[in-house]
């Protein structure tokens, strides 16, 4: 059953609804979490800890706990070099930096903060994470990043980055988890902490320029000079978000022909068009969010936004509007694998399991193994390290790829990349990306996709986190869900999932190369397997 999509979705915001951002910040500081209730204890889900001061889950006991918890694991994983770390243009991401910043300069770590005390996307930090370890065995970087994503301007979100750059994995972050709730419960004792005004003079602060190595770099990852020569006419809405800043930087070192739509950045988020449930959302994956730039589609090859933290992408195209995520995700890794020579003959396609079944098929028509993982980029932090996977992506518009030569670019998501890619697209090949996803319909057929979002309460989510294949009921999901004959040919054909061991010890399977192989295999070299011959009677089949 559909969700009921209100009256004010993709209208501009009414000024009734604008968070109160006075009370909101004095919220932060003001109030005192509960941690014998659930919904304000400290909780990091797929990417971080979220929630709103208003309702005691993001406050300052919760940012203090956290820091001190996370300076405890760097003691004890004996991560010793500089922590970047970032923020969104969320209003409580200001407020928990100051949090931050007096506990991580009381446990004297080596603090990089923005030169300008401006804002950072994720993927920059990730970026400067790996930059920085490239060659080094001791001394290693981390990072944080101040943000709750696409989320109501209400919310505040705190995610750690360990020396991969990626997501830390549930080994790491429910150790931080566990401590920042005892910290909770002790009143905060044990936390250390000094005053703001002397932590921004420590020793152990630094400025640093996160603007330019990242944007000198770009070219190490998309085509720059393509975009450029070939003329493509570009619209950009970082949708006020951490990415407002970058854009004009690329576009004088680049050249490009493109446009920033909207380069203001107010925390109530009062010039977003309403989301689907009437609610505020920087989710530039949602037609009513992009309603805006959507209208403007006739007048750009191509269009792209950002959303807060600017790991999404949302591509809007001058033939068909907002490109449906696993869409763009088809298209993109259609594109990339042809066009990137330099890439390992063994690369893989990496998705989760939620997305859409015909990138199975486009890594089957290129030879490529697919290797499907439960839902969370972490799952593809190591392969994207090695190069074993040449893309990696999500069915939220969240995706990375390796530079040109092969390399790392970001173990996080990057929609910066994401939006110059579909730019490059349209410059190489001469059709917009919508279009080159009708040429892979036009071979493997329609796939449809619709994405239900459903509230859940702390208790339910910390029994999703804990389960595991072992802890479902159903056996062999082929009995539980055989498809009808009629239609057997046309389906993805179900898997059994077996868990051995903790953490990444997942089997996954390549679709259409049919291997099965843990994800760590990656790392190694893969098996050469040829794909399985197309099926000539295969009719359009459905997600």
């Amino acid at each position: 059953m559909a969700a009921k999509v209100s009256p004010l979705a993709g209208k501009i915001a009414d000024p009734s609804m604008l968070v109160n951002i006075p009370r909101l910040v004095t919220a932060y500081f003001a109030n005192q979490p509960d941690p014998s209730v659930p919904a304000q204890r400290v909780a990091f889900g797929t990417s971080g800890h979220r929630g709103s001061a208003f309702n005691n889950a993001f406050n300052e006991a919760h940012i203090l706990a956290v820091s001190q918890a996370v300076c405890d694991h760097r003691k004890k994983a004996g991560v010793d070099g500089p922590l970047f770390i970032g923020i969104d243009t969320h209003a409580l991401a200001e407020p928990a930096l100051v949090s931050a910043l007096e506990v991580f300069t009381a446990n004297g770590v080596e603090v990089m903060i923005d030169a300008d005390g401006g804002y950072t996307p994720t993927p920059v930090i990730s970026h400067a994470i790996l930059t920085t370890n490239k060659g080094r065995t001791s001394g290693l970087a981390d990072g944080v990043v101040v943000t709750p994503s696409h989320n109501p301007p209400e919310d505040g979100g705190f995610k750690y980055n360990p020396p991969n750059g990626g997501p830390a994995d549930t080994d790491i972050t429910s150790v931080i988890e566990r401590a920042a709730n005892e910290y909770l419960q002790d009143g905060l004792k044990g936390v250390r902490r000094i005053p703001y005004e002397r932590a921004l003079k420590a020793a152990c602060v630094h400025r640093y320029d996160y603007i330019g190595p990242y944007v000198a770099d770009l070219a190490n990852v998309v085509d720059m000079d393509a975009i450029r020569d070939a003329g493509v006419k570009i619209a950009i809405d970082p949708l006020g978000g951490a990415a407002v800043r970058y854009w004009q930087p690329i576009i004088e070192r680049y050249r490009i022909d493109a446009t920033i739509l909207n380069d203001a950045v107010d925390p109530t988020f009062r010039f977003m068009t309403v989301d689907w449930d009437g609610k505020i959302r920087m989710d530039c994956s949602s037609p009513y969010a992009m309603a805006r730039l959507i209208g403007l589609r006739d007048k750009f090859d191509i269009a792209f936004a950002n959303d807060t933290d600017a790991d999404r992408h949302g591509i809007v195209t001058r033939s068909n509007g907002l490109m449906n995520p696993n869409h763009y995700l088809a298209a993109a890794i259609a594109y990339l694998f042809a066009h990137r020579p330099q890439w390992r003959a063994d690369s893989a396609v990496g998705k989760t399991i939620v997305s859409s079944a015909i990138i199975d098929r486009v890594a089957g028509k290129l030879g490529r193994r697919l290797v499907e993982t439960p839902v969370g980029f972490k799952w593809f932090v190591d392969g994207l390290i090695g190069g074993a996977f040449g893309f990696a992506g999500e069915e939220s518009a969240g995706a990375s790829f390796l530079r040109r030569d092969g390399s790392v670019w970001t173990t996080d998501k990057d929609g910066l990349i994401l939006g110059l890619l579909a730019a490059e697209m349209t410059a190489q090949t001469q059709r917009d990306p919508s279009q080159l996803f009708e040429t892979l319909t036009s071979e493997f057929g329609v796939s449809y996709y619709e994405r239900i979002d459903a509230p859940a309460t702390a208790a339910q989510k910390n029994l999703l986190k804990a389960l595991s294949p072992d802890k479902l009921a159903i056996k062999d999901p082929r009995r539980r869900f055989r498809p009808r004959r009629a239609h057997r040919r046309a389906r993805q054909r179900p898997v059994l999932r077996r868990h051995q061991g903790r953490h990444r010890q997942w089997l996954v399977r390549g679709a259409a190369l049919g291997h099965r192989g843990r994800l760590q295999d990656l790392c190694g070299k893969l098996p050469q397997r040829k794909p399985s011959a197309p099926d000539p009677g295969r009719r359009p089949a459905r997600d």
